[in-house]
C-alpha cells in the first residue's frame, strides 16, 4: 500500500513568494529608467516648487544668492493683495463664460445639430470648427485681433469706429478662447451622442414627445457622465490658459484682463519674485484640484 503524505505548507509557500519577487521585478526593472526620469523631471520640479513658495527666492537681489524661508508670508501677501484678488475674479469669469457656459453649451449644440445629417455636411462643419482648435494660441490670438480691431473685420462691416480690444477686453478673450476650444467638447459630445439608442428617441417621438422633452429626458440624462468629463476638462484648461490672452490683450488695458496666469507670470518673470509666483501657483494648483473632486464627486453621484 502507498501512503502519500501532504507537502507542508512551508514548502509549498516559498515558491510563491519567490515567484511574486520575481514578478514585482519583471516589472520594476523594465520601469525603473523611466521611473527615475518621471522623479527627476515631473516630481522634482514639482517639489520644488512648493517649497520655494515658502521662501523669499528671486531672480535678482541678494534673495536670489540667500534665500530664506518665510512660512506663509507669501499666502498672507496674496489674500490681502488687491490685484491678486482682481485677477481670481476675472478667471472666474473667464472660466464660467468661456468653458462652463461658452464651448460646452456650443459643443453640444453643434454635436446636436449634426446627428442625422450627411457625411458630407458633418466633414464640413466639423473640419471648420476642428481647424480652429488646432491653430496655436498666438495665430488664434492675431485671428481675432484682425477682426476686433479698431480697423479690423468687424468694424468694417458694422459700419463704426469701436476699439473692442480696449472697451470690452474680457469678452474679446472669451469669444476668442470659445471660438478656439468649442472642437473639444463637440467631439466629446458627437461621440458621447453615437452611443444614445435611436430606437429609444423614436419610441418616445411616437408617443408624443417632442423635440425638448426628448433632449431634456432621453438624451442629456444617458450622456450626463460624458458632460461632466467635458466639464472637468475644458474647466482645468481654461483655468490654465494663458498664451491666448497674452498674445491677444497682454492681461490689459492696465489690468482689466490679466487673469491669475497672467499675474503669476508678471510677478514671478517680470519683477522676478519667484517665491511670490510659485504661491500663486500653489493656489492655482489647489483651485485646480477642487474643481476635479467636485465634478468627480457629481460623476459619482450620477453613478449611485
Amino acid at each position: 500500500m502507498t501512503i502519500v503524505t501532504a507537502p507542508s505548507p512551508s514548502v509549498t509557500s516559498r515558491p510563491v513568494r519567490g515567484s511574486s519577487r520575481r514578478g514585482v521585478l519583471r516589472w520594476l526593472i523594465p520601469l525603473g529608467p523611466a521611473l527615475v526620469l518621471l522623479a527627476l523631471f515631473l516630481v522634482g520640479p514639482i517639489l520644488w516648487s512648493v517649497y520655494i513658495a515658502f521662501t523669499n527666492e528671486t531672480l535678482t537681489g541678494s534673495a536670489s544668492v540667500h534665500s530664506r524661508f518665510v512660512g506663509v508670508a507669501n499666502f498672507v501677501k496674496l489674500f490681502g493683495d488687491p490685484n491678486f484678488l482682481n485677477s481670481f475674479l476675472l478667471t472666474f469669469v473667464f472660466v464660467i463664460g468661456s468653458a462652463v457656459i461658452g464651448q460646452n453649451t456650443l459643443g453640444l449644440i453643434i454635436a446636436l445639430l449634426q446627428r442625422g445629417r450627411g457625411r458630407v455636411t458633418r466633414s464640413v462643419v466639423n473640419g471648420v470648427v476642428i481647424a480652429a482648435w488646432v491653430v496655436p494660441e498666438v495665430v488664434a490670438a492675431a485671428c481675432w485681433f484682425s477682426f476686433l480691431a479698431e480697423e479690423g473685420t468687424l468694424n468694417t462691416v458694422l459700419g463704426i469706429s469701436q476699439e473692442w480690444l480696449y472697451t470690452a477686453p474680457m469678452l474679446a478673450v472669451i469669444l476668442a478662447n470659445i471660438w478656439r476650444g468649442t472642437a473639444f467638447s463637440m467631439l466629446v459630445y458627437s461621440a458621447a451622442l453615437s452611443e444614445v439608442p435611436a430606437d429609444l428617441l423614436e419610441s418616445a417621438a411616437v408617443d408624443g414627445a417632442g423635440p425638448g422633452r426628448r433632449l431634456l429626458h432621453i438624451t442629456l440624462p444617458l450622456i450626463r457622465r460624458s458632460i461632466m468629463a467635458n466639464l472637468m476638462l475644458i474647466t482645468l484648461q481654461t483655468l490654465a490658459s494663458f498664451g491666448l490672452i497674452y498674445a491677444l490683450t497682454g492681461g490689459g488695458p492696465g489690468t482689466a484682463s490679466q487673469t491669475t496666469p497672467l499675474y503669476m507670470y508678471e510677478q514671478a518673470f517680470r519683477y522676478f519674485e519667484i517665491g511670490y509666483g510659485s504661491a500663486i501657483a500653489l493656489v492655482m494648483l489647489v483651485i485646480g484640484a477642487l474643481f476635479s473632486l467636485i465634478y468627480l464627486r457629481l460623476i459619482k453621484v450620477e453613478d449611485a
